[in-house]
């Protein structure tokens, strides 16, 4: 899932903790497919309809100071579905706080099963 779009309270600073901003966040999800694909079975597989609620709700939810803490939160939210092997989040913040001109900042991080 690419370009979740969720409005969160996420930052350092009081004003972004008060005003809140856009945070966009891209997931992909290591699954093995075949035993799905095989039996055209959406309960061997990710629904990803759920997965992408699931992860807006972490995303809203208990405002944190750093998106590294976010993705962290994602991925764990991925890592919960049973058939998920491997997750790379990334969490976007395009209206971070900078006084430079800039397109995104953004953060990625890869996690697997222990």
């Amino acid at each position: 899932m690419t370009g979740i779009r969720v409005r969160a309270h996420h930052g350092v600073f009081d004003f972004e903790r008060a005003e809140g901003q856009e945070f966009v966040i891209d997931v992909s999800v290591a699954v093995d497919l075949a035993a799905a694909a095989s039996g055209d079975d959406l309960g061997r597989t990710v629904h990803y309809g759920e997965l992408t609620e699931a992860i807006a709700a972490a995303v809203e939810r208990d405002p944190v100071d750093l998106i590294e803490t976010v993705a962290e939160r994602v991925a764990g939210i991925a890592l919960g579905y049973p058939a998920v092997e491997e997750v790379e989040v990334t969490v976007h913040k395009p209206q971070a706080p900078i006084e430079v001109p800039f397109t995104d900042v953004s953060v990625t991080i890869v996690r697997g099963r222990a």
